[in-house]
């Protein structure tokens, strides 16, 4: 079966791990014959490309072939640079479709959101060659913007609303399936856009090929001496973006509420257009037991994130749309429970309580963040952190996800 994955990502093998490489990997793996398009942004000076990839799977060699269209810049630009490119990007991805695989039948065609400004591309290859389609919903947007205050629904920033709101439809009726990352996903899709079918959304959450990634006491010592990180005290780790989704105010309220703490130290990496704001509190306050990392690559953030005890998730309280941060992940593979602050639409803390893997409060509550940070250091990390690993590999595995979308063809 020829498999088409359509995305953003910008990856140059599927031997890199991440919730959509691991994926395509298994489609890989089960003998179909994958085609990915994975585009590089014009700021990258890549012109379009396209090559044979050798996917390394259980000492065999597989083959995938990764085309790179050239497309405008999209992360880190303003948002007016944003807009133009991701209004360009459909006729892009069409064109470069159509000129290196005219002669190519998909039978499937997948694609997670962000963007939703593909639903052309799924439409015309849809057509074209008869092929099921399977939206994998990992961001509920534009409603997200409304939440934040980035749209409206009234002026010029309501036309945009409206918009996308119409492109939305237009994706989600070229679905044949919709997978959501959780429960409350489902929930929110079927509530807010009643005329989807409900028999076409389901469950099919953020998943990984489980891969431990914790680490023993030589190799955590080591790696402490290495990024500056206490070693005799309990380690809170965040790493991911730093911007307007994780509510950086309220974060660094909860940093200033914890700073007179000794037996605990809180880890930052990551990046994004919160990143400067952070690191001017850190600045200013002095505070001791707080450090502020740039965004690492892959492999190193792995092994580092071994080295701590307790991961952070904090999502704006203003969300009303029910995130489900793949970072989470990151932390299950490290054998760490996880303590989450977020908006209470959201089921994440829900699920992490009720798995026994962690903790969970509302972000918009500082001293409920500090009981949680107290309960956190009183707990059996080892046991809670052994919880995260056993839920990862029977709820968020690959092999699951990849039975879950196979099931239909």
């Amino acid at each position: 079966m020829n498999v088409l994955f359509v995305s953003l990502i910008d990856f140059k093998s599927l031997n890199d791990r991440n919730i959509y490489t691991d994926l395509m990997r298994m489609f890989v793996k089960n003998g179909h014959q994958l085609y990915v398009i994975s585009p590089t942004e014009k700021k990258n000076n890549q012109p379009t490309r396209i090559y044979r990839d050798k996917v390394q799977i259980e000492e065999k060699d597989w083959t995938a072939v990764i085309l790179k269209p050239q497309i405008g810049n999209i992360q880190k630009n303003g948002y007016v640079e944003k807009a133009i490119s991701m209004f360009t990007l459909d006729g892009i991805l069409k064109r470069a479709i159509k000129h290196y695989w005219n002669k190519v039948k998909f039978n499937l065609i997948l694609y997670p959101t962000p963007p939703i400004t593909i639903t052309e591309v799924v439409h015309y290859v849809k057509k074209r060659d008869g092929a099921k389609t399977y939206l994998l919903l990992k961001d509920i947007f534009p409603d997200g913007t409304i939440d934040l205050g980035v749209l409206s629904t009234r002026g010029w920033r309501g036309m945009l609303y409206r918009y996308y709101k119409s492109v939305e439809k237009k994706l989600y009726d070229n679905s044949d399936f919709i997978g959501c990352m959780s429960p409350a996903n489902c929930q929110y899709v079927l509530s807010h856009t009643p005329k989807v079918d409900k028999n076409k959304v389901e469950i099919c959450p953020n998943s990984v090929e489980p891969l431990d990634n914790s680490c023993d006491k030589a190799t955590r010592a080591r790696l402490r001496v290495k990024y500056g990180i206490p070693e005799n005290t309990t380690v809170f780790v965040y790493g991911g973006n730093l911007g307007q989704p994780q509510g950086i105010s309220f974060f660094i309220d909860c940093l200033q509420r914890v700073q007179s703490r000794r037996d605990a130290f809180f880890l930052i990496v990551g990046d994004g257009t919160e990143f400067r704001k952070i690191e001017e509190y850190i600045s200013s306050s002095m505070q001791k037991n707080v450090k502020l990392l740039r965004r690492l690559p892959k492999k190193d953030y792995d092994k580092m994130i071994g080295s701590c005890d307790i991961g952070m998730i904090f999502l704006d309280h203003r969300y009303l749309i029910p995130n489900f941060p793949s970072r989470l992940l990151s932390y299950m593979q490290a054998k760490m429970p996880v303590l989450a602050v977020t908006d209470p639409n959201t089921d994440l803390g829900t699920i992490i309580e009720k798995e026994d893997f962690g903790w969970w409060c509302e972000s918009n509550d500082v001293e409920a963040f500090s009981q949680k940070v107290a309960e956190a250091l009183a707990s059996d990390l080892k046991i809670m952190g052994q919880n995260a690993w056993d839920v990862l590999v029977k709820k968020y595995n690959v092999k699951d996800a990849y039975q879950t979308i196979i099931k239909h063809i």
